[in-house]
């Protein structure tokens, strides 16, 4: 009897998990669309792997992170700016980490790629996977940190 409760008890919780977690994902639409042989065109593999893959980088592995000159950074795929230089910060994590960004330019989505939700952030123009936004940055701004991936940035210096 024992056995056929647990059994019964296991399916039980295995159908919960699995239906919980297949939600069917609504396809937006970006003002920039490409399919994914022109995005490969005008990529390099590292961006295509983080921006169209949802990928990440190795910490410590951009240039960017340590970058604190005046400027904005622009989406790598589409230039859409999203991050001003002064709401960027030294988290210590490797990624270069801001405390806000350019709100009208970044979506908010969530990501449950390592088995709990995680707030990801896009380019709301390409939608190009940018990194993820946790609640553990400076207390005396925002109290966010926008945890994003070098390659999916590039740097505008100001004038």
């Amino acid at each position: 009897m024992k056995k056929i409760l647990l059994i019964i008890l296991t399916v039980f919780i295995a159908n919960c998990t699995s239906y919980g977690q297949k939600k069917k994902k609504v396809q937006r639409t970006y003002k920039i669309e490409k399919t994914n042989a022109e995005w490969k065109k005008a990529l390099t593999p590292k961006q295509y792997y983080v921006l169209r893959e949802a990928g990440t980088e190795r910490p410590f592995s951009s240039p960017l992170n340590k970058n604190y000159k005046k400027g904005t950074y622009v989406c790598a795929a589409c230039e859409t700016p999203l991050y001003k230089s002064e709401n960027k910060f030294d988290s210590g994590t490797g990624w270069p980490s801001f405390d806000q960004g350019i709100t009208k330019n970044l979506e908010l989505d969530v990501d449950y790629k390592i088995g709990y939700a995680r707030t990801e952030l896009k380019c709301n123009t390409c939608g190009g996977h940018l990194g993820h936004a946790f609640n553990d940055g400076p207390r005396e701004t925002t109290g966010q940190r926008h945890c994003i991936n070098g390659v999916a940035l590039k740097f505008i210096p100001k004038g």
